[in-house]
């Protein structure tokens, strides 16, 4: 909602609205753009002289604002309607789309296509490092978008990423996730199903052949179909994989020929994954193996996404938006990789729709035992029913079965504390949150500085 408010004003539309806990980096955002939200819901915002409201997926019956709206009969609209019909109609929509991956791999493909001088669109729900944004107004007829498989609106369920026109569309993996919106994997595969049969004869469908449920949409699909991965049957793949000091080399081969070799700045198999579909977009557009490898090599990444925070007598902090537990596991995995006999922490928020639930806590336990030390903190959504709610306790109690050292603490200012205590030299800590977590990383580095 943040980065099309953005976007809206630099069309020359004003731009007003409400909302609550509205945290960085998107709050710095709409402060850049000189937009300043109202910081709570109170009917009398809504004046008669506005011509639309768009409506975000947070938004339901009750909201006072909302119930204002319907009651003056003004007009309204979803999020992905509003892109759709201010920005899609007239472009080459590159829609990303996927369980995982989606915004670090929307920024880059936007990225190569600049980089190889091209003027492309991008909407995506990260600030890109290059672009110092979540969004990018081009001239030129490319669009990029992230394409969320969420609802749209209170009164539209169906996924946002089905309004994105999509030419080109790529769905890197699928598997369970919003536990509060989904009952199972079925109810997903449903969306991305819709998503495949939406794309023209002309079209292109990229899918990731190491994912079995994302793999096997090519046979919903009335285009052409390519897919990557690291499996050897994958039309894009990587080989001689290798980390180094300033991240990850491979080469890339298409249909088994070599295509270009790549030095990419990111960590991790999941960022090699993610640069091969980039890589497939955007050949689809044109661009040259030369210009991707270029492209590849100065790409800046995307906040909170295993960003460097900083480096403290010796200790190193990143943060990362990880919240389900294949996220986790895969970050944890490309810090141990970078990082071979450090002691690496995971500091660890229950925060989303599907980290707060029990049924995950088996998986999220096998994430977690790849580091050395776990803090786990509250479940922040007590509106899950205690007997759906994950236990941080029981999460705790199956870590030190296992030999992990794990602790629970219920306050952020004990955590920071004891981290800051205890951390040594040569330390990898990794907060992950897709929230601000109260703070806590400006709060450790501050710590850990003094220590």
């Amino acid at each position: 909602m943040a980065t099309l408010a953005v976007m809206l004003k630099q069309r020359g539309v004003d731009v007003q609205g409400s909302d609550q806990a509205i945290y960085p980096p998107m709050s710095d955002v709409l402060a850049a753009e000189g937009i300043e939200p109202f910081d709570d819901f109170r009917p009398e915002q809504i004046s008669g002289d506005v011509d639309l409201v768009i409506v975000g997926n947070a938004i339901s019956r009750g909201n006072v604002e909302l119930e204002a709206v319907l009651d003056q009969k003004m007009a309204y609209a979803s999020l992905p309607e509003v892109v759709r019909n201010q920005f899609l109609w007239d472009s080459r929509s590159f829609v990303v789309a996927g369980t995982h991956g989606k915004t670090t791999t929307a920024a880059l493909v936007a990225w190569l296509l600049t980089h190889a001088g091209r003027d492309p669109s991008l909407l995506m729900g990260g600030v890109a490092k290059n672009f110092g944004a979540s969004h990018r107004l081009g001239r030129g007829r490319e669009f990029v978008i992230e394409g969320d498989e969420y609802d749209s609106a209170f009164f539209d369920k169906t996924a946002k990423f089905l309004k994105y026109l999509p030419d080109v569309a790529l769905v890197g993996n699928l598997e369970f996730d919003h536990a509060d919106i989904f009952d199972d994997l079925d109810a997903i595969r449903l969306e991305f199903r819709r998503l495949v049969r939406l794309i023209p004869g002309q079209g292109l469908l990229i899918v990731g052949a190491d994912s079995d449920e994302a793999f096997a949409l090519r046979d919903e699909a009335h285009c052409r179909v390519e897919s990557f991965g690291l499996s050897s049957g994958a039309d894009w793949k990587a080989v001689s994989i290798t980390t180094v000091e300033i991240g990850t080399e491979f080469w890339i081969e298409r249909d088994d020929e070599p295509f270009v070799r790549i030095t990419s700045p990111l960590l991790g198999d999941y960022n090699v994954r993610n640069v091969l579909a980039a890589t497939a977009m955007a050949a689809a557009a044109g661009v040259d193996a030369k210009d991707i490898a270029n492209g590849v090599a100065t790409f800046e990444g995307v906040k909170r996404r295993l960003e460097l925070l900083g480096e403290v007598r010796g200790v190193t902090l990143y943060d990362d938006f990880a919240h389900h537990p294949t996220a986790v596991a895969e970050t944890m995995a490309a810090v141990r990789a970078a990082h071979p006999g450090q002691r690496i922490w995971a500091i660890f928020e229950p925060r989303s729709a599907t980290a707060c639930r029990r049924l995950v806590e088996a998986d999220l336990v096998s994430a977690l035992m790849k580091a050395d030390e776990v803090v786990l903190a509250p479940v922040y959504r007590k509106t899950v029913a205690e007997a759906m709610r994950l236990s941080p306790e029981r999460v705790i109690a199956m870590l030190t079965t296992n030999g992990v050292r794990a602790r629970y603490l219920s306050e952020v200012e004990d955590i920071v504390k004891v981290v800051a205590e205890e951390a040594r030299e040569g330390d990898q800590i990794v907060i992950m949150s897709n929230g601000a977590f109260a703070g806590i990383h400006n709060k450790l580095l501050t710590a850990l500085s003094v220590a």
